[in-house]
């Protein structure tokens, strides 16, 4: 029988506990200086195994503090949004809403607002008011250029008014001339033996008896014998000029009667220094120097 012979082996390695790595050191914080400490070898034995945790269902304290954090963190923005999503229900509750289209760049909504009728309501008011505004101001343009037109209307009667009296006046006072039928004889300024010195008057020949005329309105001032001048009638007009008539043979008027352009106040004769039957006319502006008849005449639209 063979002899059984055994070998004989090396123990096995015995395993050892996991070894926890120490955390690294912070890139701000310099690692404190720690003293050695005394090892001491234990003797494991063949069936040495790791350290379990006590609890093995609850995680680590590490896992427990973050999860925590994570739960508070979580619980605020809940809160937040609650409270965020009052206070945009309180707005949307209190603050009025208009149409509004979508829009790609806003992300803006077409929704419809139950307050439309309000702002429509006040856009109409406002553009009523302005309405409104803008009838006063037309109004007050109008009643501006009305009274404008009366006052120039009432100036335009008054002119008119003026002018008719004023034409009234020119008609009554229009000249007339003194003789009809008669034929011019002596100019004014003459010189010759017949006069004295030179002619101051205007010589209408006619018939005698042929009625003598008042060239304008006037009042008898004189009717009287005036030597050289015959039997002669003065009319003071209203502007103050006088006219004297002539070498008449009678008077119609008397001194202090009133009368008008074309009266009979007088006939045609040859009395004082006279060589024939005719009207010797003088005009005499303020009762002055005499001027020129047939001058006067003329300026006053008469052509003798």
């Amino acid at each position: 029988m063979a002899p059984i012979v055994v070998e004989k082996t090396a123990d096995a390695p015995t395993p050892q506990a996991p070894q926890t790595p120490a955390p690294a050191a912070s890139a701000f914080e310099r690692p404190a200086r720690q003293a050695p400490r005394p090892t001491a070898k234990i003797s494991q034995g063949p069936h040495v195994g790791g350290r379990k945790a006590l609890f093995p269902l609850l995680p680590s304290a590490p896992t427990a503090v973050g999860a925590a954090a994570l739960l508070l963190a979580a619980t605020g923005a809940v809160t937040i949004g609650s409270g965020a999503e009052e206070e945009i229900t309180a707005t949307a509750t209190t603050a009025p809403k208009l149409y509004t289209h979508a829009s790609a760049l806003t992300g803006t909504s077409a929704d419809l607002s139950s307050n439309t009728a309000d702002v429509r309501e006040r856009a109409v008011s406002r553009d009523s008011q302005r309405e409104a505004l803008e009838d006063a101001a037309a109004e007050e343009l109008q009643a501006a250029a009305e009274a404008q037109a009366e006052e120039r209307n009432a100036a335009l009667a008054q002119l008119a008014a003026s002018a008719e009296k004023q034409a009234s006046k020119i008609a009554a006072n229009a000249w007339s001339l003194p003789v009809s039928g008669y034929t011019l004889t002596a100019q004014f300024g003459y010189s010759s033996g017949l006069w004295a010195s030179t002619h101051t008057g205007l010589d209408f020949a006619a018939p005698s008896g042929t009625p003598v005329m008042a060239v304008a309105n006037a009042t008898v001032t004189s009717t009287d014998w005036a030597g050289a001048y015959g039997n002669r009638i003065v009319l003071t007009h209203e502007d103050g000029t006088e006219t004297w008539y002539c070498h008449l043979t009678s008077f119609n008027v008397s001194p202090g009667d009133t009368v008008n352009g074309g009266d009979q106040i007088g006939t045609v004769g040859s009395t004082g220094n006279s060589t024939g039957s005719h009207l010797h006319l003088e005009v005499r502006p303020g009762a002055g120097d005499a001027v020129d008849p047939y001058a006067a005449l003329v300026a006053h639209g008469l052509q003798p």
